[in-house]
């Protein structure tokens, strides 16, 4: 199975969501920060975008980061260690697999998430509301709000406000853990 997320999921999940909420490409591009040209080319399946982009086109077009990625899957589910579509950061050492997008009549989406020590990520506010869970499995790290990370040890689970700055930074090379975004 290929690891990579599929670029003609997320042109097509840009351009119906895009379509859904009625705006341009230059309204979309200006609202996410991002290069109009680049938007262009995401639509169009020739881009490489980075987990940045894609939570800032999310936050855009209102709408979970999840549905950018994940095309319609069947009653039952098996992905395993090492499949799934993965994105990686501007930073080299964290990469975010989905795991399981919310469907319709819920609002959250599970990540596996694998980073190196590093610098770690830090991630800009997502849609208000949103609440991050996340359980460590293996290594150890520094998560939570940017201005208060804790430091989680494996077993360990913390919950934050997604909405506001937050970091998820390795202490311990090949960290696991499992991230839970709730939509409330």
């Amino acid at each position: 199975m290929d690891s990579k997320a599929p670029l003609d999921v997320i042109a097509a999940s840009l351009r119906r969501h895009r379509a859904r909420a009625g705006l341009s490409l230059s309204e979309v591009a200006k609202r996410a920060g991002v290069a109009k040209s680049t938007l262009s080319q995401l639509e169009s399946a020739t881009g490489n975008p980075s987990v940045e982009t894609l939570w800032a086109l999310a936050v855009a077009l209102d709408t979970p980061f999840a549905a950018l990625l994940d095309p319609p899957r069947p009653k039952i589910q098996l992905i395993r260690a090492g499949e799934g579509p993965v994105l990686y950061s501007e930073n080299p050492e964290y990469s975010a697999t989905l795991v399981a997008s919310s469907p319709p009549y819920a609002r959250r989406d599970i990540y596996r998430i694998e980073v190196d020590a590093g610098p770690g990520r830090r991630s800009e506010p997502h849609m208000p509301g949103v609440v991050e869970h996340v359980i460590l499995g293996t290594g150890r790290a520094l998560i939570g709000p940017a201005d208060e990370p804790v430091e989680l040890h494996p077993g360990d689970y913390i919950s934050y406000p997604g909405d506001l700055p937050h970091i998820f930074r390795s202490l311990a090379k090949h960290t696991i853990a499992t991230l839970i975004s709730e939509h409330v």
